[in-house]
């Protein structure tokens, strides 16, 4: 096994920098959306584009040759990409995410299996869909089907869930449930199943994958539920949950700023059937962009205020409370409410027009609502809030 002592082989990128890099792409993501919802996936040249631009590496290790950007940052950058496309910013998020949760793993493992300069991508699946069965040998076989592994048409590798099974039974660990991990293994190692005909988000390429009979070492799989990260720096003391908040709470602030510029330019221009006047001058239009506005631009100042008690928290030395964590949770969810709310007005105060498959509101919709079902935003969130509020007892390693 190689063990490297190297420093950092990524030299350090300004956040602008990276910023840029996402706005720059973005008008080819906007304009060719339509090509990644009729494909299921993004168009493999603006991966490519992504991939050169470091926007997969926004969250990978510096020690893998990764950015590991501040959490703001990353929220931007997310942002960005889901203004342009929420099909490019989930796949990109999620792209992004998996190899930063290389972390987990041994360093010296890592490098064996990415390098010190890693450039992959890479599909990841929480949902412990999959069963893995000790060999005796340090080795797991293992075997599922996993659903909605986004990007998976374009990933290189995989990072999915699993329960190690004792028998007919999973392994049970103390004050920890089930042996819930995720497993790295080689993108030809499975098989996808082509299922992907959804609402929303059609371009992420959210399909099925299957494997079986694979041998996995034990040493490739992670912990990261209730095992801190192994790397060194302050992203890592966010706990794993905590992180993949930071990463997806930017696709909601991203898709309904797109609706409500979309809208602000619009509205002017547009009358309604039977009227000569503008939407822009009718003043129940007026009033309810101005709440729509309101009620996200408070979301998002929230999102960054609670991210900010982390961060600072994190660059002390210290692991974030149960309450900081709690607090994100909270401002994430408010984030997604604010943002479907949001969304709705303005496409139902659009009419007709908005339901055209040309139109830009119709697929901002689409994508928010189901962006909207994933687990990190359900009201599971709220309630561990609550909890937390009212001091009741309860497992903290999903905060």
């Amino acid at each position: 096994m190689v063990t490297s002592t190297s420093e950092p082989t990524v030299a350090p990128v300004s956040s602008m920098e990276v910023l840029d890099a996402a706005r720059a792409l973005g008008g080819d993501l906007s304009a060719r959306a339509d090509e990644g919802e009729a494909a299921g996936t993004l168009p493999v040249d603006l991966v490519a584009r992504a991939r050169a631009a470091g926007l997969f590496r926004t969250v990978q290790p510096r020690a893998l040759g990764g950015l590991e950007l501040e959490p703001a940052t990353i929220v931007q950058v997310v942002e960005e990409l889901s203004r342009a496309d929420g099909s490019a910013g989930w796949t990109l998020t999620i792209g992004s995410g998996a190899a930063g949760f290389a972390a987990w793993l041994d360093p010296d493992v890592a490098v064996e299996l990415f390098g010190t300069q890693a450039d992959f991508t890479s599909a990841c699946v929480f949902a412990p869909t999959g069963r893995a069965v000790p060999d005796g040998a340090g080795r797991f076989t293992i075997e599922g089907r996993w659903p909605f592994a986004s990007g998976c048409r374009h990933a290189e590798w995989f990072l999915n869930g699993v329960f190690v099974f004792d028998g007919d039974a999973p392994r049970m660990l103390p004050d920890r449930g089930p042996d819930w991990r995720l497993a790295y293994f080689p993108r030809e190692q499975a098989e996808i199943i082509d299922n992907w005909d959804v609402l929303g988000l059609r371009g992420t390429g959210s399909n099925d994958i299957a494997a079986s009979g694979l041998s996995v070492p034990e040493e490739h799989t992670i912990s990261p539920f209730h095992e801190p990260a192994r790397q060194p720096g302050a992203l890592w003391r966010l706990p794993f949950f905590t992180l993949v908040g930071v990463t997806l709470v930017g696709i909601p602030l991203g898709i309904v700023r797109r609706a409500l510029d979309e809208f602000t330019a619009l509205a002017p221009l547009k009358t309604r059937a039977g009227s000569f006047e503008a939407l822009a001058l009718d003043t129940a239009t007026q009033a309810m962009l101005a709440r729509a506005e309101g009620d996200v631009q408070s979301a998002r100042a929230f999102v960054f205020d609670a991210l900010g008690s982390l961060w600072e928290t994190a660059c002390a030395g210290d692991v974030p409370s149960v309450a900081q964590r709690a607090r994100f949770q909270l401002a994430a969810q408010q984030a997604m409410h604010s943002a479907v709310a949001a969304v709705d007005r303005v496409f139902t105060a659009t009419g007709a027009a908005a339901v055209h498959s040309a139109h830009p509101l119709q697929r901002c919709f689409r994508d928010l609502h189901t962006a909207q079902q994933h687990i990190y935003f359900s009201d599971a969130a709220l309630q561990r809030y609550a909890k937390t509020r009212f001091g009741i007892e309860q497992p903290t390693f999903t905060l």
